[in-house]
């Protein structure tokens, strides 16, 4: 069976956790490189354009509208679980596999300690990393900067350290629930990534209000008022011209300005009765997963 996952430029936390978290819960050998068997685990990758021939086996994965619908009634998928109940009436998917992101098994495993210099951090999303100047908005507000390119280790870290997560990175968000930080979730640049928010908050009947947090530059406040992404040549020629550089300094300002706002506001957590639940059926899920498909080895 192959590990599957996206694998970005930067890269991004929340899917390199499928290159750490999975071997603390699945038996040693677990995976190979047999591509006839795809493993589809942490992330928006329920998706189309996987070989026809090769089977699916998804566990905790979501949909998240970046490719049209796959077909998942062709006989080629095995659900597990997944993200939650938006993926599951996208895709006509029996709703009792809508549990949780499977990130949520971090929980079961073991955790590094936690950092002892951070008190509130903020973690955009990694498309953010390129096109905003958020450590220079952090550094302002005099917030820490989390940033989601770093070591899944590294974030852990910083996010269990931590008394409050404010974070535009979904994942950021459902590691922090997972380990019981609280956390303020900001509204995405593009509205691309939205969709995949409410999937999970849903799964835990979290209440879900995403607040707004100011643009830290010209190249973002050019995506938010055209609903693109802010990526290409000549946003960026000219967001970050010597001419723009006034304007520039004053969105680092409103941002970090923003900031501080943000982390007065009241913090979201799930409930430990939901987050419970929701870890149990998931290593249910994990056992049945095991059964299927697992060999009789010693763990790692």
């Amino acid at each position: 069976m192959k590990l599957t996952y996206f694998q970005g430029d930067p890269p991004n936390f929340g899917d390199e956790l499928n290159a750490t978290m999975w071997s603390h819960l699945l038996p040693a050998g677990f995976f190979d490189d047999d591509a006839s068997k795809l493993f589809i685990g942490i992330g928006s990758i329920i998706q189309h354009g996987y070989p026809k021939d090769a089977r699916k086996i998804v566990v905790g994965s979501g949909y998240g509208g970046y490719t049209i619908k796959p077909d998942v009634h062709d006989g080629s998928w095995d659900f597990h679980f997944v993200r939650g109940p938006q993926t599951t009436e996208a895709l006509g998917l029996n709703p009792d596999l809508a549990i949780a992101d499977s990130a949520i098994l971090l929980r079961q495993t073991p955790l590094p300690a936690p950092a002892t210099d951070i008190k509130i951090g903020f973690i955009p999303h990694y498309e953010s990393i390129e096109r905003g100047n958020w450590k220079v908005a952090c550094d302002l507000a005099g917030i820490s900067f989390i940033d989601p390119t770093d070591p899944p280790e590294r974030i852990i870290q910083q996010i269990l350290g931590a008394k409050l997560v404010i974070t535009e990175a979904m994942h950021g968000a459902i590691v922090a629930d997972a380990l019981r930080t609280p956390w303020i979730a900001v509204r995405t640049m593009h509205h691309i990534h939205r969709f995949k928010w409410y999937d999970w908050v849903k799964s835990l009947d979290i209440d879900y209000q995403p607040a707004f947090l100011f643009p830290s530059n010209l190249r973002e406040s050019w995506a938010v008022t055209t609903g693109r992404s802010g990526s290409g040549p000549r946003a960026k020629a000219a967001c970050t011209s010597k001419l723009a550089q006034p304007l520039n300094n004053a969105c680092h300002h409103m941002a970090a300005r923003s900031l501080q706002k943000l982390a007065q506001m009241r913090p979201s957590l799930s409930t430990d009765a939901n987050i419970e639940r929701a870890t149990d059926q998931a290593m249910s899920a994990i056992d049945g997963l095991i059964a299927k498909y697992g060999r009789k080895v010693a763990f790692a």
